[in-house]
């Protein structure tokens, strides 16, 4: 396939859990955690693109490769765009967004959204969804839903519960023990990009959507402007972000746990 490279865009600020890149998950940094999962993945390169000279200076001394992005970044995409234009890649080079909050994150996702993206060339950017079936996940904003046409692009992004099948959802929303038979499934969607440089310069110039407001979804504006997003359907359940210290608990046992069944 195709060869890729994956940047991971962090910031060491987080209001929810302080310092969240450099959490401790089994010995290593989170920041360095992900970093594995994507050498992984089979990536020609692997670059962490930071705010903060400390998380590169980590970085350098667990063997990973870093660059010091400003510091006044809206988005992971501007931070990455940053990193495009500083190493000088060709328009054709295909890039793979990986959040610095998924140390869990499965390599052979990272592979796949990246080959998908090179085998459409009719797509401006790649991503990953995965059919969503319990009520606490339909109902829950924080994560977002995708509707795809035909053809398998995005149709939209939202973190409403869409598409609504008003019929198997009636007007009390029946939380408890719904019916989930629908005509179309439900897609919850993976924030895992794949792009190319050509692409990604042109969206950093493209003004934000109002769409993209509204949602707070960042790709809701290359679909406002007209460009196509390529999903890729995976049956494997997305392993979990960091963004609470709850959450780090559970990434901690989680590895923990993966650690000693590899070990036994």
């Amino acid at each position: 396939m195709q060869p890729f490279i994956v940047v991971i865009p962090i910031r060491l600020a987080s209001s929810r859990l302080p310092n969240k890149a450099l959490a401790d998950i089994g010995g290593l940094p989170m920041v360095v955690r992900v970093a594995k999962q994507a050498r992984a993945s089979g990536a020609a390169r692997v670059l962490i693109a930071a705010d903060t000279q400390c998380i590169c200076d980590v970085a350098h001394a667990h063997g990973c490769e870093a660059i010091l992005t400003r510091s006044d970044h809206s988005s992971g995409t501007d931070r990455i765009s940053e990193a495009t234009q500083h190493f000088g890649w060709s328009d054709d080079t295909l890039i793979v967004n990986v959040q610095g909050d998924e140390p869990l994150i499965d390599p052979a996702l990272i592979r796949g959204v990246a080959a998908h993206l090179a085998s459409c060339s009719d797509s401006a950017m790649a991503t990953a969804v995965h059919p969503m079936t319990e009520a606490a996940e339909i109902f829950n904003p924080n994560l977002v839903k995708a509707v795809l046409d035909a053809y398998g692009h995005a149709l939209y992004f939202s973190r409403a519960p869409i598409p609504w099948n008003f019929k198997a959802w009636p007007a009390h929303w029946r939380r408890e023990n719904p019916p989930l038979a629908t005509a179309l499934p439900l897609y919850r969607h993976i924030g895992l990009y794949a792009y190319r440089v050509s692409f990604l310069r042109r969206f950093v110039q493209l003004p934000p959507a109002p769409i993209e407001t509204i949602e707070a979804l960042e790709q809701l504006r290359a679909l406002w402007h007209g460009e196509r997003i390529a999903t890729l359907i995976t049956y494997q359940a997305p392993a979990p972000s960091v963004d609470t210290p709850a959450d780090l608990a559970r990434v901690r046992a989680l590895f923990a746990a993966h650690t000693h069944s590899a070990m036994s």
